[in-house]
């Protein structure tokens, strides 16, 4: 089985459109790259693939092997410098680029290990974005099984599979083939189990509800709740605004009783990062156009400045109105500039928590 080199596999499901699975999907493989773990993503939403867009890959095409098909590799494992440096201690002491500094001065950053991150998606085979998959029941059902057993993947501690909404002909193949050729957590390939995903408001809380239903009645474990959506923050002013109302996801986790493991809130800039391959700025202009923000000079640099009232880096506590040098950034890696995304350290939280329950 294509699976046999897979050691924990993470399905993200959701019984509403919309919701955001893909973009979950997606940095959750980020941050479990980040952190040292090899990671694979497996897009089975057959109708609307996003992850090659999502991963600035829209162009990539799958290879065939005498064995079957090859994932397509995001990066391979490498190390990464890291992101910043603090200020100096004085404003006439100059930061040495050459010596990156943690958030306790003095203490010197070494280069972060990352894992390799691989993904497989209809969309590789399609000839453009605009391409529609127009397939009955029976022919999404055989492609489904196709992907999970004549895919090549290498040694992968995480296979996260983002699958399409609702719990049609996709999600019966999915769990049946999974539940036939998955073993216990000793012996890979191992199915960890789903997170589900959901917005605040009650009309996705009750279509989500059908998905938990789902899980309980096929057997797979639920390893927690993801809310999507929840609350807008402003780059410019920091000021927080509940778009679709908050809190309806760790309400229904508490109602099925699993674990609610977090709130994402929406970022403007995480969309400028997929769809233009810009590194995030925060802090007064993040429109390009001048201001307090990034010149496109700064931005090919790798210079950021925080500042804004109320805006923290979360990564090192640092306050406002810090700038923050990178140290030689690997502008070509998508999985680099996400490390300057605010939802990052989010899902680096997520992702640890995760690991710790497939333990």
């Amino acid at each position: 089985m294509g699976l046999d080199k897979v050691k924990n596999i993470l399905l993200v499901l959701s019984g509403k459109g919309g919701v955001g699975k893909s973009s979950i999907t997606t940095q959750l493989a980020l941050a479990l790259s980040l952190a040292g773990h090899s990671t694979g993503i497996l897009d089975i939403d057959l109708t609307g693939p996003s992850i090659p867009r999502l991963l600035g890959l829209e162009d990539a095409k799958i290879k065939q092997a005498p064995g079957g098909w090859l994932p397509v590799q995001v990066h391979p494992a490498q190390s990464l410098v890291p992101v910043s440096a603090p200020p100096p201690p004085n404003e006439d002491e100059a930061i040495d680029p050459l010596k990156p500094q943690d958030a306790k001065i003095g203490t010197t950053l070494s280069a972060r290990p990352i894992g390799a991150l691989y993904a497989i998606s209809l969309g590789f085979l399609l000839p453009s974005r605009d391409s529609a998959v127009v397939w009955r029941g029976p022919k999404k059902t055989a492609m489904v099984r196709q992907f999970l057993t004549d895919v090549m993947w290498p040694e992968l501690e995480y296979l996260l599979i983002d699958t399409p909404p609702g719990t049609s002909d996709e999600h019966i193949s999915l769990a049946e083939t999974l539940l036939q050729h998955t073993t216990p957590p000793t012996t890979p390939p191992h199915l960890a189990g789903a997170i589900v995903v959901t917005t605040p408001q009650a009309v996705s809380i009750s279509d989500v509800r059908k998905e938990l239903s789902f899980c309980r009645k096929v057997g797979i474990g639920v390893l927690g709740v993801v809310e999507n959506m929840s609350g807008y923050v402003c780059e410019c002013c920091g000021a927080e605004t509940d778009l679709f109302q908050k809190g309806g996801g760790r309400v229904m986790a508490e109602e099925f009783g699993v674990r609610f493991l977090g709130a994402v809130p929406v970022d403007g800039q995480w969309g400028v990062l997929v769809e233009e391959g810009k590194r995030p700025r925060y802090g007064g202009d993040v429109s390009g156009d001048g201001g307090e923000g990034w010149s496109d000079e700064e931005d090919e640099r790798g210079v950021e400045v925080l500042g804004g009232k109320g805006l923290v880096d979360g990564r090192n506590g640092l306050d406002n109105d810090i700038v923050r040098k990178s140290i030689e950034p690997n502008d070509e890696l998508l999985v680099d500039k996400y490390r300057n995304c605010s939802l990052c350290t989010i899902f680096e939280g997520i992702a640890r928590e995760l690991v710790g329950l497939c333990r």
